[in-house]
């Protein structure tokens, strides 16, 4: 299959810069089940009317992966700006993605912004990521971790503009840019289709008896890395760590025998399940690295509900959404979306889809 078949023209004004309030008020595209030759009707809900669209008995699987600052910017004894961006952290070493106008010397020691904290470059690894040592600067009395949270800066996507520096929302963004139950740190991207949720509508779903249970995966470079080879089969993602809970596989496997239905609350939980199950996992406990790449024509039995926003072109995360409703179904509700005014990508509205029956 071809990437370029993935391809759609999305007019800006549709790409979300920011977030609606309250949480709960953007937008729900809802696409209920249909036999794959009757095409099947859509509804324009808002997020807040979710308890309607489910049944008692269903289970909500959501990512409590929390986002970290993973943004940093520096300059180099030359006077020229770095930019690092954080994939993955062992206490001081660090995978990165790091610009700068000429290349770096191995060794060379950069002063980042705010004064605390130095980055060591060490090499380039075959896919183009840096190898860095991050370090307290002289006579910093802090801890790394303290100081990495202190002066990091939030890791929106490029399509979400913001001063490089000192914009005035980007405060906001530190808050906003996290789902409410977030609690494992380690992604550097929000897992976005939870960013809709708020306190009073967990609770309303509780009492209309949808249960909740967690997963975790750390959204990394393989969530958020363009697929750049023509046919989509020869993309490879990179690995990210992902968690199923005894407690979760419980749950999935209680709903299942009572007849409810597992909805995944975004891409990265539906990677998750679809992950654990195929590793023998869905009935019980299951962790490791995940580089599953969900794609049209693959098998999806670990969920049958998703709820997701509306994705980059040619991206993973659409490719994901086609497995599950085949590509003439997503793009009919893709133009749906874009002829309605709905709002795209981090910022943007939701849809909750199914799997066809």
């Amino acid at each position: 299959m071809q990437l370029a078949d993935f391809e759609f023209v999305l007019p800006p004004e549709l790409i979300a810069q920011e977030p609606v309030e309250p949480r709960d008020a953007a937008r729900l595209l809802h696409a209920p089940n249909y036999a794959p030759t009757e095409g099947g009707a859509v509804e324009h809900r808002v997020f807040r009317e979710l308890p309607e669209l489910l049944r008692p008995g269903d289970l909500l699987v959501m990512n409590d992966s929390r986002v970290v600052p993973a943004r940093f910017y520096g300059r180099r004894t030359t006077g020229g700006r770095v930019e690092l961006f954080l994939l993955q952290r062992d206490g001081g070493r660090a995978r990165a993605l790091l610009r700068s106008r000429r290349a770096l010397r191995p060794g060379e020691v950069i002063p980042l912004d705010g004064g605390t904290l130095e980055a060591r470059f060490l090499a380039r690894g075959e896919d183009g990521a840096a190898e860095v040592e991050l370090q307290l600067a002289p006579g910093v009395c802090s801890t790394l971790e303290e100081e990495l949270r202190r002066t990091g800066h939030v890791p929106l996507p490029p399509y979400i503009h913001r001063a490089e520096e000192g914009d005035p929302r980007e405060e906001r963004d530190r808050e906003r840019y996290q789902t409410i139950y977030a609690r494992s740190p380690g992604s550097v991207a929000a897992p976005t289709a939870g960013l809709h949720f708020t306190p009073e509508l967990l609770q309303r779903l509780r009492v209309r008896g949808v249960e909740q249970a967690f997963v975790t995966l750390h959204v990394g470079r393989g969530t958020f890395e363009p697929v750049r080879s023509a046919r989509i089969e020869d993309h490879r993602m990179h690995a990210e760590w992902a968690e199923l809970p005894a407690a979760t596989a419980e749950r999935i496997a209680t709903t299942r025998a009572r007849g409810g239905r597992v909805i995944a609350v975004g891409t990265t939980s539906a990677r998750v399940l679809e992950s654990a199950r195929r590793g023998g996992g869905a009935a019980s406990a299951w962790c490791g690295w995940t580089e599953l790449f969900l794609k049209p024509g693959d098998e999806v039995l670990a969920f049958d509900g998703l709820i997701t926003n509306f994705h980059l072109p040619q991206s993973t995360l659409l490719l994901l959404v086609a497995a599950l409703l085949g590509r003439q179904r997503l793009f009919e509700l893709y133009g749906v979306a874009i002829e309605r005014g709905y709002r795209f990508y981090s910022y943007g509205d939701a849809m909750l889809v199914w799997r066809p029956r």
